[in-house]
């Protein structure tokens, strides 16, 4: 499972996601322009010392990460998509691909992506914070593909794993 960001806004949002990816051992993808410089003390604040355990790959613009992409499907976050997130079948080599903060995707991008899915809200809600989306949606595709880090040796298996798991 990896995150995609495409050209991301707010250098608070991808400190958080990129927290969030260390601490599930999840990698992302940064694909540049970024609408902040990378060193912004944002970013390093937000991400605190978890920016050193991300798995991260910087990639030059949308071309360059098309170039570099990892097997697994391109799952866009939209607020223009029609599946919600929970009905969807996801994989263990899923890219969940999240766009700016300000604009979202172009169409060239979202045209590309394998599947579009989005997160319901309450009718007058434009859409979530990118890093709340992601937590939420990586927490589900983490859950049906039991991605979810194993337990800390000595510390009791979380409820939703078996003896005979991991």
């Amino acid at each position: 499972m990896r995150i995609a960001l495409y050209q991301p806004d707010i250098p608070q949002n991808t400190g958080t996601i990129l927290r969030l990816a260390a601490c599930f051992g999840v990698g992302v993808d940064v694909i540049e322009p970024c609408g902040f410089v990378w060193d912004d003390r944002r970013l390093r604040r937000a991400g605190m010392d978890y920016l050193e355990l991300a798995q991260l790959r910087r990639h030059e613009s949308w071309t360059a990460f098309l170039g570099n992409r990892p097997a697994g499907r391109l799952v866009l976050l939209s607020t223009r998509a029609d599946a919600p997130h929970f009905s969807f079948a996801f994989r263990p080599d899923d890219i969940l691909l999240l766009g700016r903060e300000s604009a979202g995707v172009p169409d060239e991008v979202h045209d590309l992506a394998d599947e579009r899915l989005r997160i319901p809200m309450v009718a007058g809600a434009r859409s979530l914070n990118v890093a709340l989306s992601a937590a939420l949606v990586l927490g589900e595709a983490l859950r049906q593909t039991d991605g979810f880090p194993a337990p800390i040796p000595g510390q009791a298996a979380p409820p939703w794993r078996t003896a005979g798991d991991r």
